[in-house]
């Protein structure tokens, strides 16, 4: 075969060339592909390194009483003080013999605390008895002599009427009389000043017992039988001062200190719902009793005094406690109500900004930072809050609102 034969079966004719080539359409379409991959991947990589990965949950709405769904208009803590509280001192300074009382004993005003050592007391008390009994026998003996010189003083009138007694012997009758008269008034004063005497001794065995000044509860007992009382610190550590320490429990109330720039949220007989910090899910009804007209410039602070209208024996002095200023019930509002469904959400989901709470709310991608207004915590364990106002259920709000790369507006992707 000659080469040239050889050379033309090796050569590519045009109609070959025309089919073995890909059309333009798919050139182009493939084009297109692998530009919507590489845009997706890059918008895919911008956006989850934008975004912000976070759980989020559901609002659930809760049946409550209408007492717990009322509106908090300031949320502070405080501690539980009381109005009457003494400690008990002697008058006088002496030796305790007996200490009646203990920890947490209930006393009666008048009740008998504690007893001085009264011996010498007692001893002073009979010599002044003496002395006033010595008095009064000093004073019947004088009115006898008084009486006999007055006899006297008339038979030297009348013998001296009938000339059978001389002048002098009239005088000296008078002058007796009016000398024994004059002792009588002196002696029934000095027979006065002992009976004085007697009382105010008496007295002062009367301070040598310490007694209850008011009905209460012993809080704490400082001293002890053989230990040294005296109204006046004695210095040196040896003398005691005070014996016990009584609290009248009905005087119990809540004191907070409540900042000045919120101060226009209290007022007096404002309802308020109490927690003790021992007992956080006990809610303890309670009212504004005043609001102290003077602030403490160190501070920047209101003294608002919170009194109880449900006592307890669990309310105990200088417990830490928490209370809710609460909004005053609307007239309108069905007062025949006794619960209704609210909107309860988690603690963690919401955030305390400058006094104020918000929620962040998960809408197409993006959260929206909402205020709302608080209520009171729901139960379980405290972990859920009522909302007052701001929601209405069935919102998806983030889980953590703590989170700091949270700012309103960003870019949120939920993991769960």
């Amino acid at each position: 075969m000659a080469s040239d034969d050889l050379i033309d079966r090796l050569r590519i004719g045009n109609q070959q060339r025309n089919h073995s080539a890909a059309p333009p359409w798919r050139i182009a379409a493939l084009t297109l592909l692998v530009a919507a991959v590489v845009a997706i991947a890059v918008w895919w990589l911008w956006w989850r390194g934008d975004s912000v990965e976070v759980n989020a949950l559901v609002v659930e709405r809760m049946q409550v009483s209408t007492e717990q769904a009322r509106a908090s208009l300031l949320d502070a803590s405080g501690y539980v003080v009381a109005r009457r509280q003494a400690t008990v001192a002697a008058e006088v300074t002496g030796k305790l013999v007996q200490v009646n009382v203990e920890e947490g004993q209930s006393v009666q005003a008048g009740q008998i605390l504690a007893q001085i050592d009264d011996a010498t007391a007692q001893a002073q008390l009979a010599l002044t008895k003496a002395q006033l009994v010595a008095a009064h026998s000093t004073l019947t003996e004088t009115e006898a002599e008084l009486a006999n010189a007055r006899r006297t003083l008339q038979r030297q009138r009348d013998l001296q009427s009938r000339d059978l007694s001389s002048q002098a012997e009239l005088d000296r009758a008078s002058t007796d009389v009016a000398a024994l008269a004059a002792r009588l008034a002196n002696q029934r004063e000095q027979a006065r000043v002992a009976e004085r005497e007697v009382i105010l001794q008496q007295r002062r065995i009367d301070q040598l017992t310490v007694r209850a000044p008011f009905s209460g509860i012993v809080i704490a007992r400082a001293a002890q039988a053989g230990e040294m009382v005296s109204p006046i610190s004695a210095g040196g550590g040896f003398t005691r001062t005070g014996i016990c320490t009584i609290v009248d429990m009905a005087s119990l109330e809540i004191e907070v200190d409540v900042n000045e720039a919120y101060i226009d949220r209290v007022q007096a007989n404002q309802p308020v719902v109490a927690r003790l910090d021992a007992y956080p899910d006990w809610d303890i009804p309670a009212q504004v009793k005043a609001v102290v007209p003077a602030a403490d410039r160190q501070k920047a602070t209101v003294r608002v005094r919170v009194e109880f209208l449900q006592l307890d024996p669990r309310i105990l002095p200088e417990m830490g406690i928490s209370v809710r200023f609460l909004a005053v019930e609307d007239s309108s509002t069905d007062s025949t109500e006794t619960s209704r469904p609210v909107p309860v959400v988690p603690s963690h989901a919401v955030l305390n900004q400058s006094g104020r709470d918000y929620v962040f709310i998960i809408i197409d991608g993006r959260v929206s930072m909402r205020a709302v207004r608080l209520a009171a915590n729901a139960g379980a364990g405290n972990e859920k809050i009522i909302v007052s106002a701001g929601l209405n259920g069935g919102e998806q709000l983030v889980a953590d609102a703590t989170n700091p790369n949270l700012a309103d507006g960003a870019r949120v992707r939920v993991r769960n």
